[in-house]
């Protein structure tokens, strides 16, 4: 049984309600071009069910989203002429998502697009020092071991 959310778009598509450009899926992932690109290709790859975070999803969800990752990146790229591609997913409102389902986006780049790499995104970066970083890791890793 898929568990979907009646006002989110994504859900929507899944169940048929909002047309989309479908490229391929699987049981648990769906493979769509965006219909707002920021490129040639732009292409979208989400759940079958709804999840707002990665941290949500359950291993069979987030291996159907990954496998279908792989295929469908070598096709948009060999389809558009790239050689390469930005793959990002924003988990959470505060990360750019607007969408609030679990989406992959794959974004054929070429030379000169004016993209950028992700590290050109953030103009005010930490100066953090070494003592920091390895205080950050170790709670990360207290984190971890207490899940």
């Amino acid at each position: 049984m898929k568990i979907l959310t009646k006002n989110c778009t994504f859900c929507n598509i899944v169940d048929g309600n909002i047309s989309a450009r479908i490229i391929s899926q699987n049981d648990n992932a769906i493979a769509f071009l965006d219909a707002f690109p920021l490129s040639v290709g732009h292409t979208l790859i989400i759940p079958k069910r709804h999840y707002s975070k990665v941290q949500d999803m359950n291993r069979e969800y987030s291996s159907a989203m990954f496998d279908l990752l792989r295929i469908v990146t070598e096709a948009v790229e060999k389809a558009t002429g790239v050689k390469a591609s930005t793959m990002a997913i924003h988990n959470g409102a505060d990360a750019g998502q607007v969408i609030l389902h679990v989406h992959i986006h794959i974004i054929p780049r070429f030379s000169g697009d004016g993209a950028g790499p992700v590290h050109s995104m953030f103009k005010n970066r930490p100066n953090i020092n070494s003592e920091e970083m390895d205080s950050m890791l170790d709670r990360i890793k207290e984190v971890l071991e207490l899940s």
